[in-house]
């Protein structure tokens, strides 16, 4: 075990032998490290929290804080961080805000400079937070999903696995599986097609889970007409994660951006023209 002779460590915390624990870090009592981690400067692990094998803590970082809410129990809930994640500078990670509930983050996740995550948030595994996003209480980020930079997500909002929201978008409902949340509208803008090319799907699949797209995006059926729909046309496989994901929303799902067929709009001509008349346009 490494510890800087600057660091503060309890001797009532559990840390295993091959830890690095760096200068002015400062390590609670009901702690719990893993094998292989490390802890650069100024990171702060407080009571209720464990973290898993080879996870690297950087500068700044602090892990286990009080949630913030106005009404704090005694006894909060816990913070649980599983293996082989970067947590990068000035991340916060809070504890659950009752004893019985838990933070989580799974396995080879990413956080980058100053993300937040708030309490009783559930990340999934090879989650990827961008800086200075924020998550609000009890937002659950399912496996493979992307939050870029300056995202803030509203408290018990849901992003589906393999999900990419963009830059500095605002979410205040669920966003299914497998789409691309475009940062500037905050609308849906299709399949996160390219990520899941990355992650080895082939052609077939996409195009089964762009059908399953169409059908809950731009089939104008009611909800649960496409509820049923899922559960019958797409069963198993990938795209059996929407109906999985749709049919236990408690917000409702974030809008697609695409324009209606032959929706009105105005547009402004040179001043010597008439100064404003409404044109058809037909889109797709």
């Amino acid at each position: 075990m490494s510890i800087h002779p600057s660091a503060v460590v309890s001797p009532s915390a559990h840390i295993s032998p091959d830890v690095h624990i760096g200068p002015f870090c400062v390590i609670e009592g009901d702690v719990n490290i893993g094998p292989g981690c490390v802890l650069e400067s100024r990171v702060v692990v407080k009571d209720g929290t464990t973290l898993g094998v080879n996870n690297h803590i950087f500068d700044g970082v602090l892990l286990g804080g009080l949630p913030q809410h106005v009404h704090v129990p005694e006894v909060p809930g816990r913070l649980t961080i599983g293996a082989h994640n970067t947590i990068r500078e000035n991340v916060t990670i809070h504890r659950a805000l009752v004893p019985e509930h838990t933070t989580s983050v799974g396995d080879r996740c990413l956080l980058m400079v100053n993300a937040h995550v708030a309490h009783d948030c559930r990340l999934g595994s090879q989650v990827i937070v961008t800086n200075n996003a924020m998550l609000a209480g009890h937002v659950h980020v399912d496996d493979h999903a992307y939050i870029s930079g300056a995202v803030g997500i509203h408290q018990f909002c849901r992003v589906g696995a393999f999900a990419m929201v963009g830059g500095q978008a605002h979410l205040v409902q669920d966003v299914p599986p497998y789409v691309t949340v475009d940062g500037l509208s905050s609308l849906v803008v299709g399949l996160n097609k390219i990520g899941l090319r990355r992650a080895g799907y082939d052609q077939g699949v996409i195009q089964t889970l762009m059908a399953a797209y169409r059908l809950i995006y731009r089939s104008g059926l009611r909800w649960a007409e496409i509820l049923e729909q899922l559960r019958t046309r797409f069963p198993v496989g990938p795209a059996a994660l929407f109906y999985a994901f749709l049919s236990t929303t408690a917000r409702g799902i974030v809008s697609e951006r695409r324009a209606p067929p032959g929706a009105t709009i105005k547009l402004r001509e040179p001043e010597e023209a008439v100064p404003e008349r409404q044109v058809r346009v037909k889109f797709g």
